[in-house]
């Protein structure tokens, strides 16, 4: 038996299904993986090939994925999937085994190899009750009903997906017996979870490293936008409230880093509102290189139309001592206390983003006082250790609730001879 609080390590699987440069999910995985084998305890990471890039960021274990047009199938059932954690659960024997995404490749295919280990199902976004996993209709409102039959009457997906995500559906409700342990990555995610039936839910926030505090603002008062150009995020929100901004504050500017199907539009909205020489755009940034270029700016702002399911830009931007201006929904108003680490504004309200934005520009000195705020409460509440530390508390009782089922196994070494076929190859 594992000794928890000892000097023995602790096995545990990660899984998730990418593991891309970027994405809130896939650096949370690797980040949990990476803080927990700094505390001594042996963490892998299990994922598809769905997004792999030559010298990328890469798993320890893979099995088949695909973002081709036959990845909606795949969603109902990936057979790779579920030989991949079968022969895991055998050769590697995790102690616990820590879901993340799972239901756009992995398929719930994976859940029955998982009834005899504590399982811990970390929701990060609304896959579990919408099949989008946005809690969106297609005309951009949020959706109050239950997924099934109002997925289709509302337009939100084509009816040979639907059919084939209804599937899905049921068997996860089916085989979500397996997870011993449900958590949200904020109180909007665990709010969508219950109605659903879905608990019990606790909550713990996705840390982020604590880094070098940012140095003295720029001259010139600049807002940063920070993620996928895609309608919910509402980059075109924050131009429009920009070209108002900039009536009051002409010398502001603007730095839109990301990429999505939005682009083109996003530029053509700058063209027509005559704002080229003071918005500039660039691709999606390593981390180190967006932080480099947001180091001195004013504000960071996330103007989402959908509750965010946790905010992942905006606590970066909070350990970096930027005061940040977001959506008052989803997870950021977990964390941004209104008037004292930023400011809260309606989603895809134009006229109000702007006066927030305008009154922080005209103000260099608030600016400098809610990122110290900011940063303050990030370094106590929103950092990796935090996460990490509340995640081997979890993985700690789920081990005390489940000793008694468990038979002594022999213990594994990463160094055995039979951990040398455990490399990041498909099956």
């Amino acid at each position: 038996m594992v000794i928890w609080r000892g000097a023995v390590s602790v096995r545990i699987l990660i899984v998730n299904d990418y593991c891309a440069e970027i994405g809130g999910a896939e650096i949370l995985s690797r980040t949990l993986r990476d803080g927990l084998r700094r505390r001594g305890h042996d963490a892998r990471l299990f994922t598809t090939t769905a997004d792999a890039t030559p010298g990328g960021a890469r798993p320890d274990f893979t099995c088949f994925g695909t973002v081709s047009r036959w990845r909606t199938p795949l969603q109902l059932a990936n057979p790779s999937a579920y030989r991949r954690m079968r022969w895991l659960v055998s050769a590697f024997r995790p102690d616990v085994v820590h879901l993340n995404m799972h239901l756009t490749q992995l398929s719930p295919w994976i859940l029955p190899a998982l009834q005899q280990i504590p399982t811990v199902y970390y929701a990060l976004w609304y896959r579990a009750v919408c099949p989008l996993g946005t809690r969106l209709l297609p005309s951009g409102a949020p959706c109050a009903s239950a997924s099934g039959s109002a997925c289709l009457r509302n337009g939100c997906l084509p009816v040979h997906h639907w059919l084939q995500l209804m599937v899905q559906k049921r068997l996860w409700s089916s085989w979500r017996h397996h997870i011993d342990r449900v958590v949200a990555a904020s109180e909007a995610v665990r709010r969508q979870l219950l109605p659903a039936g879905i608990t019990p839910v606790d909550v713990i926030w996705h840390g982020v490293p604590v880094v070098n505090a940012r140095r003295r603002l720029s001259p010139q008062p600049t807002a940063v936008f920070a993620g996928r150009l895609v309608r919910e995020k509402g980059a075109d929100v924050l131009i429009r409230a920009f070209a108002e901004t900039r009536k009051v504050v002409p010398t502001a500017r603007l730095l839109i880093v990301g990429d999505g199907p939005e682009r083109d539009r996003i530029r053509s909205l700058i063209a027509s509102l005559g704002l080229y020489e003071t918005v500039e755009m660039t691709p999606s940034l390593p981390p180190e290189e967006l932080e480099k270029r947001c180091q001195r700016a004013w504000i960071h702002v996330m103007p989402s139309r959908w509750e965010e399911p946790f905010g992942l830009v905006a606590a970066q931007a909070m350990m970096r001592g930027t005061a940040v201006v977001a959506s008052a929904t989803g997870g950021p108003a977990d964390f941004i206390t209104h008037g004292e680490t930023g400011l809260l504004t309606p989603p895809g309200d134009v006229g109000e983003l702007a006066a927030g934005m305008s009154a922080l520009f005209a103000d260099r000195d608030l600016c400098e006082e809610y990122g110290v705020a900011a940063r303050r409460f990030a370094a106590k509440r929103l950092n990796t250790d935090v996460m990490i530390s509340s995640f081997l508390d979890l993985y700690h009782t789920l081990n005390d609730q489940t000793a008694r089922q468990w038979t002594p196994q022999e213990e594994y070494s990463p160094r055995s001879s039979s951990s040398a076929s455990m490399h990041s190859t498909a099956i």
